[in-house]
């Protein structure tokens, strides 16, 4: 993006919970697209504004954190209503793993603790039938890899909401929300640098969960071609997306623009 095209690119709030889980390579992929990613770290005493007002999308990260750990990270109301308030005005929004739990949340679902343990690395996920038809989502392979890091899991999804892609142990892996927020319990933003960076970082917690780190690291490497490929596409479609919403204030594009 040049400096121009920087001060005339729709302004998407991105939410970073903390050090190490920002928006990597769906990032990389968005601003490539023509969105300009304005990043707030609310655990380094940033503060999040207190509206969307000038904003033509909101992005939500993964992070350590629990959806409900308002005690630990006192910004996550605030994360709340801003997700409420794109709900409410039909702004882009998309949650990530952690920001999927609380769009999840939000939007009237149910998220706990998995029962059976954490799901972490390299799984594969399956498009669902609605899955096929999605702005989003509607491109990908039937079935395709994607890493996981969770210790929570969507337990019911909100209420008249579409799910688009699951695996055997946690079926709401992906879904949206009206016509403009999608929510993924899963990372599209992580490759092997980061992967590597968590599995040595946390590499007692995946040895009691029954992981091995280094075969968590080395199933990302093999993997990591065909990431870049499938969720790289679909943050160009987000990208998108947010562009057509921007030039249409108070209309939704319609699919065909995509």
């Amino acid at each position: 993006m040049t400096a121009r095209d920087a001060t005339t690119a729709p302004r998407v709030l991105t939410v970073e919970h903390e050090d190490g889980t920002g928006p990597g390579y769906l990032g990389d992929r968005i601003v490539a697209g023509g969105v300009r990613l304005e990043l707030v770290r609310p655990y380094l005493g940033e503060l999040l504004p207190a509206t969307l007002s000038g904003y033509q999308g909101l992005v939500v990260l993964g992070g350590s954190l629990g959806p409900f750990d308002d005690e630990r990270a006192t910004w996550l109301p605030a994360v709340r209503r801003l997700m409420a308030e794109a709900l409410a005005d039909a702004v882009p929004l998309l949650g990530v793993c952690l920001g999927g739990e609380l769009l999840a949340d939000v939007a009237g679902g149910r998220v706990g603790r998995a029962p059976a343990g954490p799901e972490l690395g390299i799984q594969t996920v399956r498009l669902t039938p609605d899955g096929r038809s999605d702005a989003l989502f509607g491109d990908l392979p039937e079935l395709a890899p994607a890493v996981e890091w969770h210790w929570e899991e969507i337990v019911e999804l909100p209420p008249g909401s579409t799910l688009l892609c699951g695996t055997d142990r946690f079926p709401h892996q992906a879904f949206r929300v009206g016509e403009s927020a999608w929510g993924t319990q899963f990372h599209p933003e992580v490759l092997l640098a980061s992967a590597s960076e968590w599995a040595r970082h946390g590499a007692d917690d995946l040895r009691r969960a029954g992981v091995d780190p280094e075969r968590v690291i080395a199933d990302v490497a093999e993997a990591e071609p065909r990431l870049r490929s499938v969720w790289g596409g679909l943050a160009d479609r987000w990208a998108r997306y947010v562009i057509a919403q921007a030039r249409r204030p108070g209309e939704a594009p319609s699919r065909s623009s995509q």
